[in-house]
């Protein structure tokens, strides 16, 4: 079993200036769920929504999330904010390792137009490792409704996608049923993690690669703590999703060419898994 401790921080956030109060509730909820190695916030956590709240990355927010991943010896995805880079603006993640180290920066590939205007998107996938544990993805509200990027992590090796969203409309409902079969389809887990209060409408989940629903919140905030267990993944990539379909190896193995890209060692990835046959007896 390689298991590990996620948080997801559902916090009732002002519309902007939220950076303190998320300093505070992270480290309450390490105080409170001193076994937690990961916190995820919600998109747009810290600044909220205004463009005019962009910054260039690495940034005096960045460096302080830095600092209390550092403090607490925890993984932190800062759920994201707007970067102002080259003129441009995009919405970004970043991904900040126990020693405070920046390991990834995502940029959100499929702003929501066009309501979140004048957003540019990102030209890739992120996956990241946590050592000893396992191969994470990441990606950013909207990103959802386009399963190639879910599907392209999970080739990449993903068995976690962390996914920071920012919602208060009356889709909740689909996105709900989107993190769900996102999880079936690509055999991980899926970390949805909404804000509360004025931003947003909360109802974030955790879903098991079988699309079982480990936890639902309500609306209100909420701090998530669960541990998941990324053998349920790999076996699952093994055997079916409940011992039935196998859609990466059957994804892998179809006569379409796109499935063939050796892109993010993709082909080296599915090819692990194995080959398409029914389950064996085990002892």
């Amino acid at each position: 079993m390689t298991h590990f401790a996620i948080a997801g921080l559902q916090l009732e956030l002002a519309t902007t200036g939220n950076l303190d109060l998320i300093i505070k509730k992270t480290r309450v909820t390490l105080a409170r769920f001193p076994w937690i190695q990961m916190v995820v916030l919600s998109e747009l956590a810290v600044h909220g929504a205004p463009l005019s709240h962009a910054e260039a990355l690495p940034s005096e927010t960045e460096d302080r999330l830095a600092d209390l991943a550092r403090e607490l010896g925890i993984w932190l995805v800062t759920g994201s904010l707007y970067e102002k880079q080259d003129g441009k603006i995009y919405n970004t993640a970043t991904v900040l390792a126990p020693d405070g180290t920046a390991v990834a920066r995502y940029r959100k590939m499929y702003p929501f137009y066009p309501y979140e205007k004048g957003v540019e998107p990102g030209a890739d996938i992120c996956v990241f490792d946590v050592p000893e544990v396992g191969r994470f993805g990441l990606s950013i509200c909207y990103d959802m409704w386009f399963p190639e990027t879910s599907r392209a992590m999970a080739a990449a090796g993903a068995e976690v996608i962390l996914h920071p969203t920012l919602t208060n409309t009356v889709d909740r409902d689909v996105e709900c049923a989107m993190a769900r079969a996102t999880a079936a389809q690509q055999q991980c887990y899926v970390i949805d993690v909404n804000g509360a209060g004025a931003l947003a409408s909360g109802r974030s989940s955790f879903v098991g690669p079988d699309g079982d629903i480990l936890y639902a919140a309500g609306e209100a905030e909420d701090i998530i703590a669960l541990e998941i267990d990324l053998s349920r993944v790999r076996r699952g990539r093994e055997r079916g999703v409940l011992g039935l379909g196998q859609p990466l190896k059957s994804y892998r193995d179809a006569a379409h060419s796109y499935a063939h890209e050796d892109v993010h060692g993709r082909t080296a990835y599915l090819n692990s898994l194995g080959a398409l046959e029914i389950p064996k007896r085990t002892l």
